[in-house]
């Protein structure tokens, strides 16, 4: 159930309004040389999946590696697992609640912004372009992946830690690929997910602040036992 949350977040996260209305321009920055200037229509779509590829590669790198570490803080504290839980559950509904604008947190609607040099874009700068993104922490970024690394934290191994990011990263990972494969398909679905950012970020809010009650509940539950 943790790894099908998990994955489900990394999903929010991809469809969340400060991504989603971002990815025509991440699509455009992989693309490199736009057809028309040289290129045909075909190399540059091979050129955008091939660089979405590297791109997902990059940012998984950076979850795995944030996974493993909040993994091997919360195993030196095994022994407070059910109130490793609960905080987690804790910061679930935290997140949930800022999530759906019930009230701000700072740090978490706070965005990093990096101007890469995207020209001519190829595999390994786009893995580099993934690394620079996963570290950019914007605010629906920082929600779902502030989630995720809290769940590692209660994990009780650190590979168990990373594998839940990398669980994450695939949720976040899939829907980015498929969209770059089809990008010319489903820009009337990307302008509706626009239109509707604000009820997609009110559902998001409440389905991660109910996963993070239950999270407590389990914690509390263990400490009542």
């Amino acid at each position: 159930m943790t790894y099908l949350l998990t994955f489900a977040e990394g999903i929010l996260t991809f469809i969340s309004p400060c991504i989603l209305s971002m990815l025509p321009v991440y699509l455009l920055y992989l693309a490199g040389t736009p057809a028309g200037n040289g290129t045909s229509a075909s190399s540059v779509k091979n050129r955008l999946i091939v660089n979405s590829l590297g791109f997902v590669t990059g940012f998984t790198l950076v979850f795995a590696a944030l996974g493993a570490a909040a993994s091997a803080m919360g195993t030196l504290l095994q022994r407070n697992r059910p109130v490793l839980l609960m905080i987690s559950g804790s910061f679930m509904i935290i997140f949930g609640l800022n999530f759906t604008g019930v009230f701000k947190i700072g740090f978490l609607n706070s965005e990093k912004r990096f101007a890469p040099r995207v020209d001519d874009l190829r595999f390994w700068g786009s893995v580099l372009f993934g690394v620079i993104f996963g570290f950019g922490w914007s605010p629906c970024l920082g929600t779902f992946l502030g989630s995720a690394l809290a769940l590692a934290g209660s994990s009780e191994t650190v590979p168990e830690g990373m594998l839940l990011l990398l669980v994450y990263s695939a949720g976040l990972a899939i829907p980015f690929i498929v969209s770059a494969a089809i990008f010319e398909n489903i820009r009337m679905l990307l302008g509706w997910f626009s239109r509707n950012g604000r009820i997609i970020r009110i559902i998001s809010g409440i389905l991660l602040t109910a996963a993070g009650i239950w999270f407590f509940k389990d914690g509390l539950v263990l400490i009542l036992a």
